[in-house]
């Protein structure tokens, strides 16, 4: 039984169990269907072994040791990767500018973080991929019990995640890829290898690019270490299974015909609108689904308040050179035209 029929059979099920609302007390109504979906583990028919069930489904999917479903987002998938394989005064190697969750993660694992850096594109303003010798020498240094590279960037650049995890399997480190906004890597082979079948540990949110909720997103295991049981040092005890159905549906709907085939519509109107805005800079990354544009007399501030003020157009992220443009699997070629037309005015 999957995830979605499970929950669509509580509903004729009379209960006097948490939630309160009981499927029926709707104190937002515009969410009725969610709560009528929100159900506790402590139910009958076991919601969770239908959560494994659908785990399992996902790991075969994804040809994975271990995949979980995280409703905290990717924050809890890196949290709980690092518990699962560091000690207390162990050294873990970290981006001086990743997102805040990895220190944390180290901290909360009693750890001590070490920090590389990386080259920053000087035209664009955007972090540049991780150098892979200096990696290697920084583990070769420190000795860390764990790696953990953005890879992609915000921005779409991808670091050699094959090089670095044959580093890594040679010094004893476990490998973390913070995959976050490469969730559709592993549909569609124009867009950058995913890590999910290299990497130690991957963490991907689907919320993202990939069409899921907030915060739903993915950890992805290929070692023998108990994933499970760090995860349950971090995450509630009563999730939303409406958000975990979410995640197997998302997931199905990827690995579908139909998701395919929209992810290289994607992809395809993605290359037309470049190819119709031949005279724009736009930054020449590993994933296309990230638009990295740039106008020359233009700050990307400047550019970043033309396309909010004049054609009601915001971006993901600016800095002084460049501003970032999001794209994912529910932007459309209408949406994209819009761009497209913007950016001919600018």
């Amino acid at each position: 039984m999957s995830l979605l029929s499970l929950l669509k059979k509580k509903n004729f099920i009379t209960l006097f169990t948490t939630p309160s609302h009981n499927q029926n007390f709707f104190i937002l109504s515009k969410f009725r269907q969610f709560y009528k979906y929100d159900i506790s583990e402590t139910d009958a028919h076991n919601p969770q072994t239908a959560l494994k069930t659908a785990e399992k489904k996902a790991s075969g999917i994804y040809k994975t040791k271990k995949t979980h479903f995280l409703t905290n987002g990717s924050t809890s998938g890196i949290i709980g990767a690092v518990l699962a394989c560091v000690k207390p005064k162990d050294k873990v190697l970290i981006w001086k500018d990743s997102h805040i969750c990895h220190k944390n993660a180290v901290e909360l694992a009693g750890a001590e973080p070490v920090f590389y850096e990386t080259e920053y594109d000087e035209n664009f303003g955007i972090p540049k991929a991780v150098n892979v010798d200096y990696i290697k020498n920084l583990i070769e240094r420190n000795k860390p019990k764990a790696l953990i590279i953005t890879s992609p960037t915000y921005e779409g650049v991808v670091s050699d995640i094959k090089e670095l995890k044959k580093i890594c399997a040679e010094t004893n480190t476990y490998l973390i890829a913070d995959e976050a906004h490469g969730a559709l890597y592993p549909f569609s082979d124009k867009l950058p290898q995913s890590s999910v079948t290299i990497a130690d540990f991957t963490v991907q949110s689907l919320h993202k690019t990939a069409g899921g909720l907030n915060p739903t997103a993915l950890l992805h295991n290929n070692t023998d270490l108990d994933s499970s049981k760090a995860l349950e040092k971090i995450n509630t005890t009563s999730p939303s299974y409406p958000l975990l159905a979410s995640i197997e549906k998302n997931i199905n709907y990827l690995n579908s015909a139909k998701g395919r085939k929209n992810l290289n519509e994607l992809i395809e109107n993605i290359n037309t609108l470049k190819a119709n805005c031949s005279d724009i800079n736009f930054y020449n990354n590993d994933d296309l689904t990230k638009i990295v544009v740039k106008v020359n007399g233009l700050s990307g501030y400047e550019l970043s308040e033309k396309l909010y003020n004049e054609f009601k157009i915001e971006d993901e992220k600016t800095n002084e050179k460049s501003i970032l443009l999001l794209t994912g699997i529910g932007t459309d070629k209408q949406k994209l035209k819009r761009l497209e037309h913007a950016l001919k005015k600018i």
